[in-house]
């Protein structure tokens, strides 16, 4: 199967979970806070740091496999546009502590949910 094939059907799957996990969060949480748009970016940011160390550090998972999972699925899930748009609506409306803490959160869970995810997969391969 070609390569742009492989990123197309997992792009497609990424931005339909991107969407069920947004529009769960929005039903939970209401639209006071962006909170779908950070957990698809937390949890993108852990899946990729794993799957990157699974596929590249310990050659676990194949390069085909690896650009479906990371360039099709993560990339489909995560959206840096939305967190943008958000943030840039929060500064139009006048809550720039909102956009603030937007910023803030994102950067350091996307991180830290990043720097996890590099941690499992170490683990895994331990094991």
């Amino acid at each position: 199967m070609s390569r742009l094939l492989v990123i197309s059907v997992g792009g497609a799957i990424g931005s339909g979970a991107r969407y069920l996990l947004c529009t769960w969060a929005l039903a939970v949480f209401g639209a006071v806070f962006p909170y779908g748009t950070l957990a698809v970016n937390a949890i993108g940011s852990f899946l990729i740091c794993s799957i990157m160390h699974l596929g590249v550090s310990a050659n676990v998972i194949p390069p085909t496999l690896r650009l479906f999972l990371t360039t099709g699925i993560m990339g489909g899930f995560t959206t840096y546009s939305t967190f943008d748009y958000e943030t840039y609506k929060y500064t139009q409306q006048g809550a720039y502590a909102l956009a603030a803490l937007n910023v803030g959160l994102t950067l350091v869970v996307c991180f830290v949910a990043g720097a996890a995810g590099d941690v499992v997969a170490r683990l895994l391969v331990r094991s």
